[in-house]
């Protein structure tokens, strides 16, 4: 029997899994037209069998009425809407960051600076585990990102 501490056989180190890389969608729209462009998606994705919970929804500009009015409720309730995961959940870019992964994410570059979405952007493909959609301004979004999308 080893001793606590004893060198010994290596244990055999499982490889980390591959990062999973969501697939992109790009829907095309105006920082006007941004949040319906989302609005859209999300039934489509719901009317496809999605799960409610399976959807994370980021606005860069003006919040999401859903947003608005549950954060009328108070932080802690907001938020613990979010934990529950068995709805669909609207945040704001600046607060996203709190935000859990979830198999969807739809982002509508609403407005806001362009900062908010240089930030949302990469913030959202690393929360998404299926597929992350964008609802924007395809120019503006190779403005900010510095790529073609």
């Amino acid at each position: 029997m080893a001793k606590p501490g004893a060198p010994g056989p290596a244990a055999p180190v499982a490889a980390a899994p591959a990062a999973v890389t969501p697939q992109i969608q790009l829907i095309p729209a105006s920082a006007e037209g941004a949040l319906d462009a989302a609005e859209e998606a999300v039934d489509l994705l719901l009317d496809s069998g999605r799960a409610p919970g399976d959807v994370l929804v980021i606005t860069t500009g003006e919040q999401h009425p859903w947003a608005v009015h549950e954060l009328s409720f108070g932080e802690a309730s907001y938020w613990a809407q979010h934990d529950a995961a068995d709805d669909v959940f609207y945040t704001d870019a600046a607060v996203a960051s709190r935000a859990a992964s979830r198999p969807v994410v739809v982002v509508a570059v609403n407005g806001g600076p362009d900062s908010a979405a240089a930030d949302a952007l990469p913030l959202a493909h690393a929360r998404a585990g299926a597929l992350l959609v964008v609802c924007g301004n395809p120019q503006q979004l190779n403005s900010v990102l510095g790529t073609d999308v």
